[in-house]
C-alpha cells in the first residue's frame, strides 16, 4: 500500500512539476498582424540612416518606428510604402495600393509636407523672424483651410482597402524647447514653430478620431529631447552638410520617442 502510495506521489509531483514548468515557459504564439506602413519622411525613417537599398529616394531606414516594430513584434507580414517628401496626395496615389482586405494594422504619418514643414524651416534659417512668423501663420492658415478634409480623404481610403485594420496616426514631435538659452532662430520665432506643429498634431488628433482611428502623440516623449533642450537631442538640427535630415528624429528620436508610443498605440 505503501509503495502504491509512493509511486502515486511520484506520479503527481512529475505531472505537477511538467505543469509548472510548462506554464513558466511562454508559448510562442504564431504572430498574426498583417502591417503596413505609410506615409512621409518621419515614417520612412529620414534621419535614422541605415536606409534600405530598395527604398531609393524614399530613404527607408532600419531604424525607423515601423521597422522596429516589425523587428521586435514580429507580424505576420510587414510592407513599408512611407516616403521621404510624400503628402497626402502620395498616400492616395502612390501607397494605398500596399493595402488589401487582409491587412490588420496600418500606421501612417502625414499632413506636414501639405503645409509645407520644409519651406517654413527654410524661410525662418535663411529670411529671419518676420518672415518666419509670416510663414508660419501661413501654414496655420492654410492647414485650418486645407488639411482636415486632406486627412479624411487618406483615411477613407485607408477604411475603404482595409476595412478590418487597426489603423495608428502618428504625430509629429514638437520642434523646440522653450524658454532656455539656444543660439539661431529668435524665440519669438522658435515659439511661432511649435504652434504650427501643434495645430497640425491637433487637426490630425480631431480626423483621426473622427475617422475612428488611434492618434500617437509623440509630443510629450519627446520633450526634454528637443532642440535648445538639455537633455539627449531626438532631433537633428539644422545640417548644412545633408540638409535633408534637419529637423528630423534621430535613430535614438525614432526608437526612444516614435517607437513605444506606436508601439503602445498599436496594441
Amino acid at each position: 500500500m505503501r509503495r502504491s502510495r509512493l509511486v502515486t506521489l511520484a506520479v503527481s509531483l512529475a505531472a505537477s512539476i511538467g505543469v509548472t514548468l510548462g506554464a513558466a515557459v511562454p508559448v510562442q504564439a504564431a504572430p498574426s498582424d498583417r502591417y503596413v506602413a505609410l506615409g512621409d519622411s518621419y515614417a520612412s525613417g529620414v534621419g535614422a540612416d541605415s536606409y534600405t537599398s530598395e527604398s531609393g529616394a524614399c530613404q527607408r531606414s532600419t531604424n525607423a518606428y515601423p521597422a522596429l516594430y516589425n523587428t521586435n513584434v514580429k507580424p505576420a507580414s510587414y510592407k513599408s510604402v512611407a516616403c521621404s517628401g510624400a503628402t497626402t496626395t502620395d498616400v492616395v496615389n502612390s501607397q494605398l495600393s500596399a493595402l488589401t482586405s487582409t491587412t490588420t494594422l496600418v500606421s501612417v504619418t502625414i499632413g506636414g509636407n501639405d503645409v509645407g514643414f520644409t519651406s517654413i524651416m527654410s524661410t525662418c534659417v535663411l529670411q529671419g523672424e518676420t518672415q518666419c512668423v509670416a510663414a508660419v501663420q501661413a501654414a496655420e492658415n492654410k492647414a485650418r483651410a486645407e488639411l482636415p478634409a486632406k486627412l479624411a480623404t487618406v483615411y477613407n481610403g485607408i477604411r475603404s482597402r482595409a476595412p478590418s485594420a487597426r489603423v495608428v496616426v502618428v504625430g509629429y514631435p514638437v520642434f523646440y524647447q522653450l524658454g532656455t538659452v539656444c543660439v539661431g532662430l529668435s524665440a519669438n520665432s522658435r515659439a511661432k514653430i511649435n504652434e504650427g506643429i501643434n495645430l497640425v498634431d491637433d487637426i490630425t488628433r480631431t480626423a483621426a478620431t473622427s475617422a475612428g482611428f488611434t492618434f500617437a502623440d509623440v509630443r510629450s516623449i519627446f520633450v526634454g529631447h528637443q532642440l535648445c533642450s538639455y537633455g539627449e537631442k531626438w532631433l537633428h538640427a539644422l545640417n548644412f552638410v545633408n540638409l535633408g535630415v534637419s529637423y528630423h528624429p534621430t535613430a535614438a528620436g525614432q526608437s526612444g520617442g516614435y517607437y513605444p508610443v506606436f508601439r503602445s498605440a498599436a496594441g
